[in-house]
């Protein structure tokens, strides 16, 4: 979101970008304090998981580091990581579709709820695992494609819609592996398969940037130098965080969906999801999800 026409304009714009971070924050925890308060053992671990997902997002976005996002590869690759592949699934475990039902107002919660047919069927749409990982697939491969990166590095304007695709196509992609567990005691086999196919093409673009014998981004010929990197060295690191930071989040994904898809199916009830279901009636867009307490 900040510009990279300077340090006054990147203040500027950080200012105000942290007060809605901090509106998003009092919101949230405005409709997950009543939640806890009205019905009951509302784990506080999901509040926990939505701030910190929140709080990436300000790091990649909002934060002074993002000034250097046009000196260094390495620091694009942890804002691009963060938006991608750490931010969105703290997010969506915070179950943040309740929290601010809870806490916005009404008007505006009607005003925001699905109700047409048309709207239902394409928010269905959109969040189909082939989608979802398409979505994602097409935006990582595509923004890092030297044409399109040239471009992102040399508009304002084009650089917000980079950011703003990755974020998007991030929460898209963990919907699916965030959706059904632990909203229902058992994960789907295909979830697994799902994040293992979604490390192909995260392999073959960190893999290419990693033994890569010349620099793929000309904007980083001129600047890596300046923090002691060759633009080289820069690529390399950036391909080896991705390489290591995306294998290290999906199979630990893996692992916990593996272990509770093997583990016997939890029999309790869902104490939730009876005490919220007028939330549910005043938001449909609100998806019947079930949470094992």
């Amino acid at each position: 979101m900040l510009h990279h026409h300077g340090t006054t304009g990147s203040w500027e714009v950080f200012v105000p970008f942290t007060l809605i971070f901090v509106l998003v924050t009092l919101t949230y925890l405005r409709g997950w304090l009543h939640l806890r308060s009205t019905y009951g053992r509302i784990p506080g671990w999901r509040a926990a998981s939505f701030l910190g997902g929140l709080l990436l997002i300000w790091i990649a976005l909002g934060s002074p580091i993002v000034a250097l996002v046009h000196q260094l590869l390495t620091v694009h690759m942890v804002q691009h990581l963060l938006l991608m592949t750490l931010a969105p699934p703290l997010v969506w475990l915070g179950e943040p579709a309740m929290a601010f039902a809870s806490g916005l107002p009404r008007p505006l919660v009607s005003a925001l709820t699905f109700r047409s047919p048309l709207a239902q069927h394409l928010v269905h749409v959109l969040t189909q695992p082939a989608f979802c990982l398409f979505a994602a697939s097409a935006a990582l491969v595509g923004w890092h494609i030297p044409a399109a990166f040239a471009l992102s590095m040399n508009s304002g304007l084009w650089h917000i819609v980079q950011q703003a695709t990755f974020l998007v196509t991030g929460l898209l992609f963990w919907w699916p592996v965030v959706q059904p567990w632990p909203s229902i005691s058992r994960p789907a086999l295909s979830t697994i398969l799902y994040l293992f196919f979604a490390t192909l093409p995260c392999d073959i673009l960190s893999g290419f940037l990693v033994f890569c014998d010349r620099v793929v981004y000309a904007n980083y010929l001129s600047s890596s130098h300046i923090f002691g990197f060759s633009a080289l060295g820069d690529q390399q690191c950036a391909g080896a965080l991705m390489w290591t930071c995306v294998t290290i989040v999906y199979l630990v994904a893996g692992a916990v969906l593996t272990v509770h898809l093997l583990s016997p199916e939890s029999a309790r009830t869902d104490k939730l999801a009876r005490a919220t279901s007028h939330i549910r009636t005043k938001a449909p867009f609100i998806p019947r999800r079930v949470e094992a307490l």
